[in-house]
């Protein structure tokens, strides 16, 4: 009978995945890489880059390269960890970064508003968490609104210890580990709709719009009070690889008087975006999001806008936020709309359509005239440009195809399209 407890054989199976992981690390081409998201991220790029993520993984396992070995929760969260930074490393690397440390979350709680969404939700497949939502509104009157708490953020300063004991007992000299903070951002809207529907805010903003501004400004003064606890603890991030999906490396981050044992909002990168207002006016954007969003962003070192909803006809209101510097532009936008007006004050960031990787969609050509295309308008009007491939909710279980969009993709942006 072996005298080798799980416990050991969790930890072998994660250092020999951290070996690999190192000599990832190691390759020239991780400084190459920062250097020139740096370049774009400070709007004098080299050329454009590109990342992909959130990726389908229930569809990706190939030669069992993401089929999980350990058996603790805490080891399991690692090798699950590695395993996928490998396996991007390998198939869709583009511009990823892959450092010689890993990040230990740190035990935080208290980061929501004291509402958990009460929902009905639908799958087309079992093994895909991309689901449809049915939101049940929980706020539908002001008393209501006395279910928005106000946060109060804990440190289980003990456990989030002991994970980095565990951790450094597990990687010892081959992997640093680091405690890393919580990123705050300012998403409400995708929130609001969680707990109340989209059919009831739509309703409302036009209704009862009295009722919407005190909904959204007592959420303003919950995320503002997290921010200052956050900030007050110690608790925001150290550093940053990515910022919503997008490389995050920077010479103007973090700021001049940094403490790295008390980060601030000015030192760090945040995100924002009101999703479903791509069914609203830019004023009413402007009166329902961004008035309230402001304070926040004013806080912050840089700001990255917008998610999949279609900015490029707000670009003019849009370009205002203060801090920005990263502007999604969407599937549903017009890039060549959006280059006109971002000019060479931001970077133009380009979400490619992931329809292109299902069965119907996929057609090489087709792929590189839209990134083509993206890339000569950006030219044309001086745009600092990047390419984040996201939202990837299936690739009908061929994951070959997104290795091959990766493949092509960065062929276009190395070579100039």
């Amino acid at each position: 009978m072996s005298d080798v407890t799980q416990t050991e054989k969790d930890y072998v199976v994660l250092r020999e995945l951290a070996v690999k992981v190192r000599e990832v690390s190691e390759d020239p081409r991780q400084q190459e890489r920062i250097q020139l998201w740096k370049q774009v991220n400070g709007l004098k790029p080299v050329r454009p880059m590109v990342l992909i993520d959130q990726i389908p993984w229930h569809e990706m396992n190939v030669d069992d390269e993401l089929t999980l070995l350990t058996h603790d929760p805490f080891c399991r969260k690692l090798e699950w960890d590695l395993r996928t930074t490998l396996y991007k490393w390998n198939h869709f690397p583009v511009d990823m970064v892959v450092p010689s440390y890993v990040d230990i979350p740190m035990a935080i709680s208290g980061l929501h508003y004291g509402l958990q969404p009460l929902e009905q939700t639908a799958a087309l497949d079992a093994a895909n968490d991309v689901v449809g939502h049915f939101y049940h509104d929980q706020l539908r009157t002001e008393a209501d609104l006395e279910k928005i708490k106000m946060p109060q953020v804990v440190h289980d300063r003990d456990l989030t210890a002991r994970r980095m004991e565990m951790a450094r007992d597990i990687f010892q000299d081959i992997l640093a580990v680091r405690p890393q903070g919580t990123v705050p951002n300012f998403a409400l809207w995708d929130r609001i709709v969680e707990y109340r529907g989209a059919e009831a805010v739509m309703y409302d903003l036009v209704d009862r719009p009295d009722f919407i501004h005190k909904l959204v400004s007592r959420m303003q003064r919950a995320t503002l009070a997290m921010v200052d606890q956050l900030e007050e603890q110690g608790l925001l991030p150290k550093s940053q690889l990515t910022v919503h999906c997008s490389g995050a490396h920077s010479h103007e981050l973090p700021a001049s008087g940094y403490d790295c044992t008390q980060p601030r909002m000015q030192d760090i990168w945040t995100f924002g975006m009101a999703q479903i207002f791509a069914a609203v006016s830019k004023v009413m954007h402007e009166e329902f999001d961004l008035q309230y969003a402001e304070p926040f962003y004013a806080r912050s070192g840089l700001v990255y806008y917008g998610c999949c909803e279609p900015l490029d006809g707000k670009l003019d209101r849009v370009r205002k936020i203060p801090n920005l510097r990263k502007i999604s532009i969407s599937p549903w936008a017009d890039p060549g709309r959006a280059a006109e007006q971002i000019g060479d004050c931001f970077v133009l960031s380009r979400k490619p359509s992931p329809a292109y990787l299902t069965d119907d969609g996929w057609d090489e050509e087709e792929i590189r005239r839209d990134i083509s295309f993206t890339m000569e308008v950006a030219t044309a009007n001086g745009c600092p440009l990047e390419f984040i491939l996201k939202d990837i909710s299936t690739v009908n279980y061929k994951p070959q195809r997104l290795w091959r969009w990766s493949e092509l993709v960065m062929e276009l942006v190395q070579n100039g399209a």
